[in-house]
């Protein structure tokens, strides 16, 4: 397996819902290996560091953990 290292930017349901309540449920649903922003209202940055056979399989199951966690939120 190789090391991708990319970052992923969503816009949260809720723009007024504290990103920092979603930090848990994100670490739980497996997106433990990124570095995670919440430094604008309304949305999150997770810039991942994820092992994989390829950089698309990195990057699907990086957006199914965090979907997982925050499954109405929106990819930007």
């Amino acid at each position: 397996m190789k090391l991708y290292e990319f970052t992923l930017k969503f816009t949260l349901p809720d723009a007024n819902q504290n990103a920092e309540n979603y930090l848990a449920a994100l670490a739980q649903a497996g997106c433990d290996d990124a570095l995670i922003g919440i430094g604008q209202p309304g949305r999150i940055a997770l810039q991942f560091s994820r092992e994989a056979n390829s950089v698309f399989a990195a990057i699907t199951s990086a957006i199914k953990d965090f979907k997982t966690a925050i499954p109405r939120a929106k990819i930007t």
